[in-house]
């Protein structure tokens, strides 16, 4: 792990938006082992890297842990961090591979439902709270939507969860999981038809009929 310093000498970056190019100052201190630096860092990444987690594993004890856990590794590794994507780019990916070990550590796709709520309430939506009918036939259709997600092969559902509830750019999210963009798009795709196919078993879609589009 990086021996942080609070050295008075070394430059004090400005504040930096995260995404901006004043980012790379304070990974640059950072790595140096300036703890104010890393402190900023943290600041300014966390709420992005917690939502970030959250849309992957849904409402689950363990999102905050996971997240911890993610910048714990950044920390770590922050040596290694070669430049080659933006800071950003990098911490989510370490994210990423959190929460593949996460997923890999679940034995069993019976408590989906249990770890995870509906994706209105994670994408901060929700259904009108007058239409009690409608609102749980909506948390229970998203349940399911989850319970297909974690038994999806986790390219797949990464692919899906980045592109199709984050609406993360593709060539961030390609950046991010270290595909090419076409490959990304692929999986997506593959993802959503498998998401499709098993909500029209399960009866929550109608099927598509041939010739209609």
């Amino acid at each position: 792990m990086p021996r942080l310093t609070t050295d008075p000498q070394l430059p004090r970056p400005a504040v930096a938006d995260p995404m901006g190019s004043d980012a790379a100052v304070w990974v640059e201190a950072a790595r140096s082992g300036r703890t104010d630096a890393w402190a900023r860092l943290y600041q300014l990444h966390y709420e992005p890297v917690f939502r970030h987690v959250r849309y992957l594993v849904g409402e689950h004890p363990a999102v905050e842990d996971l997240v911890q856990e993610s910048f714990a590794r950044a920390l770590v590794s922050l040596r290694d961090f070669d430049r080659r994507s933006s800071f950003s780019t990098w911490l989510h990916g370490i994210a990423i591979n959190v929460v593949r070990n996460h997923w890999r550590a679940q034995t069993s796709t019976a408590t989906a439902h249990d770890r995870l709520k509906t994706i209105h309430d994670v994408r901060g939506g929700g259904v009108p709270q007058a239409d009690v009918d409608r609102t749980h036939l909506a948390r229970e259709r998203a349940r399911a939507v989850y319970a297909i997600l974690a038994e999806m092969p986790e390219h797949l559902r990464e692919a899906f969860v980045l592109r199709d509830l984050e609406n993360v750019p593709p060539a961030e999210a390609a950046a991010q999981l270290g595909i090419s963009p076409g490959n990304l798009a692929v999986r997506a795709t593959r993802a959503r038809q498998r998401l499709r196919a098993e909500l029209e078993r399960r009866g929550w879609l109608a099927p598509i009929e041939e010739g209609v589009s």
